[in-house]
């Protein structure tokens, strides 16, 4: 896959992926944004779970710098992670009345310079918030809001972590890209368990396999490797716990683009091939939006709304796309997407008819894979995606 060239900046993570313009909460209820008056940014919450979406600003004593982070918890606050003189600070912001309310919850210390302490994205429930901090030989994790008694260390991990994607309702079992050796392996960290970690995805010895996306309800995982062609990342899907192969659609390779997935539709609990996933393109004509599911063999592409949050976006169940935007004129605005209709030579080929509601798709890919190796052992505890080697890697 040919991308564009993305130096990591404010707008994107280490790995060249875009960030999002706000962060939405797991429920979907709040999302909180950096907004920008004149030259001073401040924190701003938005609720989206009413009729109307709408904003609260959160104005502090002083304007937030550019790399200040905003994260919106369950219950209406916002977490805001600072830096000053090596030390990490963590404060809730609230409203209260004309004025903002600011219930400091202590600082993560980073004096060597050489550590990146950046939070994660929002936890299931929303009562807790986490962080990575990434040294240069070694990973920390922290919870930062919800403990007793401020950031509490939880974890270290060996190796250099990135991303950071949720895998269950209960907020325990978390992914990271872990770096070691000079190659990038997705692995498990059990927060019930100390921090324990275990692998996830090795399509190939040789391969850096991260996963962006994971929806809890259908186990549905959308991935980025190089295996297929080594050293041009693509796109790709598997199932936590199938046994099938991890697949890698030609309809997500798209030349001189970067196509990120942000979205996967939520409830698809049986057939995690019908989801919706939301998928942002970003290419020398900017950036606009694409909905594909793994069932179809082709990517719906839309325009984006006037002033999205590029990257900010989530499903409903019954599958209305939902992507804030700002403008002058509507400076707290939701457009609603409902996705397209699966295609008739795809339910067709799922067993359903053109003429009456669709079957239940069976959890099968389009093609048959290659012969699978007789599976390992199950461990004592879930290992979510088992290894896919690279002879069983399917392209469609």
């Amino acid at each position: 896959m040919t991308v564009c060239a993305i130096e990591p900046s404010a707008d994107h993570a280490d790995d060249g992926t875009p960030r999002a313009g706000c962060t939405i909460a797991a429920e979907g209820a709040y999302a909180a944004r950096l907004a920008l008056s004149g030259d001073c940014r401040y924190p701003e919450r938005w609720t989206l779970d009413g009729p109307e979406p709408y904003a609260v600003p959160l104005p502090g004593n002083q304007p937030e710098q550019p790399g200040t982070e905003v994260h919106p918890m369950g219950d209406g606050r916002v977490l805001v992670h600072r830096v000053a003189a090596g030390r990490h600070l963590f404060s809730l912001l609230y409203p209260t009345g004309p004025g903002t309310g600011e219930l400091p919850l202590g600082a993560v210390e980073c004096p060597d310079g050489a550590t990146r302490l950046r939070l994660l994205p929002p936890a299931p429930g929303g009562e807790r918030a986490y962080a990575l901090a990434v040294g240069p030989r070694s990973t920390t994790l922290w919870q930062v809001a919800g403990g007793a008694f401020g950031p509490e260390y939880l974890a270290e991990i060996p190796g250099r972590c990135s991303g950071g994607v949720w895998l269950d309702r209960a907020g325990r079992m978390l992914a990271v890209d872990r770096e070691t050796g000079g190659r990038t392996k997705a692995i498990v960290v059990d927060l019930e368990r100390g921090g324990e970690v275990s692998p996830l995805l090795q399509i190939a010895a040789d391969s850096d396999d991260r996963v962006l996306l994971a929806d809890p309800d259908s186990g549905l995982l959308l991935i980025r490797s190089d295996a297929p062609s080594p050293g041009r990342d693509r796109l790709g899907w598997g199932v936590l716990g199938s046994t099938l192969p991890v697949r890698f659609p030609e309809c997500l390779r798209l030349p001189e683009c970067t196509v990120t997935p942000f979205a996967i539709q939520p409830g698809q609990v049986l057939t995690p091939e019908r989801c919706a996933v939301a998928l942002r393109f970003d290419g020398s004509f900017g950036s606009w939006i694409g909905v594909w599911r793994p069932a179809e063999r082709q990517v719906h592409h839309l325009p984006a709304p006037e002033g999205w949050l590029a990257g900010a976006g989530l499903w409903t169940v019954d599958g209305e796309l939902r992507l804030p935007y700002a403008t002058a004129e509507s400076p707290c605005g939701l457009a609603r997407l409902t996705a397209p209709a699966m295609d008739e030579e795809t339910r067709a080929a799922k067993g359903g008819s053109p003429d009456g509601p669709a079957q239940r798709a069976p959890r099968v890919p389009l093609e048959p894979p290659a012969p699978a190796a007789p599976p390992a052992p199950a461990a004592p505890r879930p290992v979510p995606l088992q290894e896919a080697p690279l002879a069983r890697l399917v392209t469609n």
